[in-house]
């Protein structure tokens, strides 16, 4: 039987990793140069490895992974908005009424 301080240290460990790779996975511009030196995107991959087992007839009703992702950052972008009026409504805000 694993040990709770094992269990405890392998999620500490993982939420540390992903902490740690989160802003530099946003800040990257998801391209990624073949030896080739033809550009590798992995989101568009990802895109059409998802399709790729659905029957053409059905692929449009599936969003694919971009869409998903896009969909993703516009609600951070209303999280943070909402952040900010709410500073301003509690008056955090110069100039706010």
């Amino acid at each position: 039987m694993i040990s709770t301080r094992r269990i405890v240290a392998a999620v500490g460990l993982a939420a540390g990793i992903t902490a740690l790779a989160a802003p530099l996975a946003s800040a990257s511009d998801a391209t990624i140069q073949n030896k080739d030196a033809s550009e590798l995107n992995p989101i568009s991959t990802l895109d059409s490895l998802a399709q790729s087992g659905i029957p053409a007839e059905r692929r449009a009703e599936v969003p694919r992974p971009s869409e998903q992702l896009q969909h993703l950052n516009r609600l951070n972008n209303l999280e943070q908005l909402d952040r900010v009026a709410r500073m301003g409504a509690a008056g955090g805000l110069p100039g706010a009424l």
